[in-house]
């Protein structure tokens, strides 16, 4: 806190601003809050869905070596064409959601290719998404759990610093202006006392 101005004027504005920052400040404490059980939360969905990524994995184990046989990539079947997403707010904070991952349809000779690709195809499809659905969730909880740094540190810097500055130079002033009024009474004292003395010996001169 830098040096403070001892004046009725300075006790006001410190007063003015002591009353922002506690109306402020329960703001800020709900918005951390808020953010805080939606870090849990997609923290939790993030678990699910990781675990839900390695099933699927594993499931493919049983038939992924049939994916190296001569003539067979379904890499241009399984890369999303479009990722949709929607937009959530969160205590302010603007969060991506997602929605579906889109894939062209798989053209090839039914003839000719193995009666396993379409369920390869569809198995694969399901990995790719939810690997987008982590990525979105990852990008997601970088966002929330920013915005929360930012939000406990204005919390700590009003709760910590901005608050108790004000209230000190609340006390301090109101301090000050009562010594200078109880000194301005003092010396209205001393100086009505020699007026008083002074036509006391004035009226004895006579």
């Amino acid at each position: 806190m830098g040096q403070v101005k001892l004046t009725k004027g300075e006790l006001k504005r410190q007063r003015d601003c002591l009353k922002q920052y506690e109306r402020y400040l329960p703001t800020l404490q709900l918005k951390k809050q808020q953010l805080q059980i939606e870090i849990l939360w997609q923290a939790t969905l993030l678990s699910e869905k990781n675990h839900t990524l390695d099933k699927k994995k594993e499931a493919t184990l049983t038939w992924s070596a049939l994916l190296t046989e001569p003539g067979i990539n379904l890499k241009a079947w399984i890369i999303p064409s479009r990722i949709t997403t929607t937009t959530k707010n969160i205590a302010g904070t603007a969060l991506s959601v997602f929605k579906d991952a889109a894939f062209d349809e798989a053209k090839y000779d039914l003839f000719t290719t193995p009666l396993w690709i379409d369920h390869a195809v569809e198995a694969l499809r399901l990995i790719v998404s939810l690997q987008k659905e982590i990525e979105v969730l990852e990008k997601g909880l970088l966002t929330l759990k920013n915005e929360l740094r930012i939000t406990t540190q204005r919390v700590n810097l009003f709760e910590k610093i901005k608050i108790p500055q004000a209230q000190k130079a609340i006390r301090l002033i109101k301090i000050y202006i009562g010594d200078q009024m109880t000194n301005a009474v003092g010396r209205s004292k001393i100086a009505k006392k020699k007026i008083v003395e002074q036509e006391v010996f004035e009226r004895a001169s006579v």
